[in-house]
């Protein structure tokens, strides 16, 4: 039966856990667009790039803690409809602090859902995740009659507690509501694919830092390989679909949600290799992708050195100067092994189709990254960084250093270039007045071209040179 699209919206209260996120805060907007009458973000964080915007829009932003029963009644209390999209430990450092996955991603769902049965609301959206039937073995248009994949055998804390987690809530769909005779509990699960699209957080940054440093030495598995990913509009049209299809009282339909107990794959429809997705976006920032391929293996013997490594630097996963890992093995299966499922569940069920091309979902990724990349300060990789400054640090210490520890052999290396102690005091102070000079001018330069970051190009510029005045002339030149 069709269903106009702010069917169940219009009128109602809504909950949105994690709704400071890329999600979130989208879904916030999207339901106050809809006519909702009051919409709540609930999340751990006090701000987010989209505070500043979900308050102007008329959000209600809530500041809690999933794991405290009581910050989530605070937040569920007399709300409708609940969208319940916070989680922890989906990439990077989270991954390995199991305890606080567990505590969020299970207790706090149960916190939400036994909230949801005390204070009479009907409904709740989970968001879980393809990690819950996917476990390292290759899926070709997988559906939802696949099982679960086996707690035990999932290879990191996060796919474990969100298939717990799911599998809880769905559980709970058809539970009788406490203070409301008659009325039920009706929940679903929607599952979806890499999100992607202008602001997400997870994904794309982590790899557009790493291409920028040139930190993206091969790429994993093979060119066939093929995954699924979801632009972030197609998504919240899934979302609001399911929560429509959990009414209870569509004509025809009452007491008998269609979507109620179900859980749904959701996609752009457009499996491909991980690496052929993100070309274009690499390619538009002048960022390289490489060429090799390094098998599964192979990779996953590399993430497990880093899982082990930061393992044992669990106590300092918190703290802000530990960069995220290069990779741990979940990321390896989810890049180098073909998962990907259709959406044809929820097309029937939910009436699901992607409003949105994987074509034009880039091209939206695209412009924002562009702007976002001449807003900021750019620079050249982690290896120019490294031969520029361990350069100038071995011809000051050659010229200056007494002959201690690897002086004499930087000292030897100094006088077969230079000839003389005279010499390579000279090649020394030349190239640190080449590199002031350098960064005056770029001082000057980005003052007209890039005038919030001319301190930074300053410095930048000062400690490497032209490899980085080179950057700033390239974008003098497209502004002009």
């Amino acid at each position: 039966m069709h269903l106009s699209e702010n069917e169940g919206i219009e009128g109602n209260t809504f909950v949105v856990t994690g709704g400071l996120g890329f999600v979130g805060s989208a879904l916030c907007l999207e339901l106050i667009r809809r006519g909702a009458r009051q919409v709540r973000s609930f999340d751990l964080r006090h701000h987010s790039p989209w505070s500043l915007q979900l308050t102007n829009h008329g959000v209600r932003c809530l500041q809690g803690d999933l794991t405290s029963k009581k910050d989530v009644e605070n937040a569920l209390r007399g709300a409708n409809c609940v969208f319940h999209l916070a989680s922890y430990g989906m990439s990077g450092k989270e991954m390995l602090q199991f305890s606080r996955v567990d505590q969020v991603n299970i207790n706090g769902t149960c916190h939400v859902l036994e909230a949801c049965l005390e204070f009479g609301i009907t409904r709740l959206v989970y968001v879980s995740t393809y990690n819950v039937v996917f476990g390292g073995k290759e899926i070709v248009n997988g559906n939802e009659a696949l099982p679960y994949f086996p707690i035990d055998d999932h290879f990191d804390p996060y796919g474990r507690s969100k298939s717990i987690a799911e599998q809880v809530v769905l559980k709970y769909n058809g539970r009788p509501l406490k203070n409301n005779i008659g009325k039920c509990l009706y929940t679903c699960a929607v599952r979806p694919a890499a999100i992607y699209g202008p602001g997400e957080e997870r994904h794309l940054p982590r790899i557009v830092s790493m291409a920028k440093l040139g930190l993206v030495p091969f790429k994993i598995g093979n060119s066939n390989v093929k995954t699924d990913w979801v632009y972030v509009d197609n998504l919240l049209l899934a979302l609001l679909l399911a929560s429509m299809r959990l009414l209870d009282d569509i004509p025809g339909k009452e007491g008998r949600p269609v979507a109620a107990g179900q859980p749904y794959f959701i996609s752009d429809g457009s499996p491909i290799n991980t690496f052929e997705f993100i070309q274009p976006l690499l390619k538009s920032l002048d960022y390289d992708l490489p060429k090799s391929w390094l098998a599964v293996s192979h990779a996953l013997y590399l993430a497990k050195i880093f899982w082990a490594v930061y393992s044992m630097l669990y106590p300092l996963l918190n703290r802000w100067w530990l960069p995220q890992p290069f990779i741990l093995p979940a990321e390896v299966y989810k890049v180098g092994l073909t998962h990907y499922f259709s959406y044809l569940k929820a097309q029937q069920e939910l009436g699901y189709v992607p409003m949105v091309s994987p074509r034009e979902g880039m091209a939206a990724t695209i412009s924002y990254w562009q702007d976002r990349k001449n807003k900021s300060l750019d620079g050249p990789t982690i290896y120019v960084w490294g031969i520029i400054l361990i350069g100038m640090i071995s011809l000051f210490a050659s010229g200056w250093f007494p002959p201690i520890g690897p002086v004499p052999l930087l000292r030897s290396i100094g006088l077969m270039l230079f000839r003389s102690m005279f010499g390579i005091r000279l090649a020394f102070c030349l190239a640190t007045a080449a590199h002031i000079g350098e960064g005056m001018y770029a001082w000057r330069l980005a003052k007209r071209v890039d005038p919030d970051n001319a301190t930074g190009w300053f410095w930048q510029t000062f400690a490497l040179g032209f490899p980085s005045l080179r950057l700033l002339l390239k974008r003098a030149k497209k502004v002009a």
